[in-house]
């Protein structure tokens, strides 16, 4: 099944990457018809980590319905930047984006102890980090390894021609992030999801769900400061990418409650870009015990 998955995805990859934009995105938007009215679980599962983030939603199912389209086709969307980027150019790429908060990151860099960005499922973060890869400081991906090995191999190699590292979500891993922070370099993760099945139960919206502590853990180590950001699309297909103000880790004595209290400070934030912009946060997995 796996070595299907990755010829299927080679192949449309192959024929997306030398299509023009408005082209690849018709054909995305088409994929993502298809996806959100036949996905056995995909669709129900978005759909209920909605109403938990968007409580209007519980009641509202015309609204319900508008709002997780939009999110498949705005995930489609990014796959079609994705798969073109092999024959992207940066420099094409960096009118599109905007950037909202870069105070925060104008301070976070100045402190020298590296960046630790934190987010979440949204938008097209392969573009943006490309971007800020060649414009600001090397840009490295600290995330989960795809299955079949040939996939999370071309996502890595892809990136990397755009001077993206993938650090993968292993001890390895945690000692390149390291690394790349002490090379004042910026290390871009997700928290929204519990990827290793190791996170601590805390609140999100309201309910308890198992959230990741490694990077406020790291950045209790290191002194980094965590930078709360999100990235997303507008109607005319540019980007943004909005900071937030930084979250310090701060020790007093008590590593695992220092940890908690700084994650739970980027997670009121994420929550934030989250109710601000439903229709972009592509989460289709089980978040809260109870869920589909």
């Amino acid at each position: 099944m796996g070595e299907w998955t990755w010829r299927a995805f080679k192949v449309v990859q192959s024929l997306v990457e030398r299509l023009p934009r408005s082209w690849a995105y018709a054909l995305a938007v088409m994929a993502a018809r298809f996806a959100w009215w036949f996905s056995p679980l995909a669709r129900p599962r978005l759909e209920y980590n909605l109403k938990v983030a968007c409580p209007e939603l519980e009641n509202d199912k015309a609204g319900l319905r508008r709002v997780s389209f939009l999110n498949f086709r705005n995930h489609a969307k990014a796959y079609a930047d994705l798969m073109q980027l092999p024959r992207t150019r940066v420099e094409a790429m960096s009118s599109q984006l905007k950037v909202q908060g870069l105070e925060y990151l104008e301070e976070a860099r100045s402190l020298g102890k590296g960046v630790l960005a934190v987010s979440c499922h949204m938008g097209s973060y392969e573009v943006v980090a490309a971007i800020w890869s060649a414009t600001l400081a090397p840009v490295s991906f600290f995330a989960e390894e795809l299955e079949p090995r040939a996939l999370f191999e071309w996502y890595r190699d892809t990136r990397a021609r755009l001077g993206i590292s993938v650090l993968t979500l292993d001890h390895g891993g945690i000692r390149k992030v390291i690394e790349a922070l002490r090379e004042q370099e910026m290390v871009i993760t997700a928290i929204d999801r519990d990827v290793t099945g190791t996170g601590y139960l805390m609140p999100f919206f309201g309910r308890l769900a198992p959230i990741p502590l490694g990077p406020a853990s790291i950045a209790l180590r290191l002194g980094t400061p965590l930078l709360p950001v999100c990235v997303y699309r507008l109607p005319d297909d540019t980007y943004v990418a909005e900071a937030g103000p930084l979250v310090y880790a701060r020790s007093t004595g008590n590593p695992r409650a220092d940890q908690v209290t700084a994650t739970q400070d980027l997670l009121r934030h994420i929550e934030g870009f989250i109710q601000q912009h439903p229709d972009q946060w592509h989460v289709p997995h089980r978040i809260w015990a109870g869920s589909v």
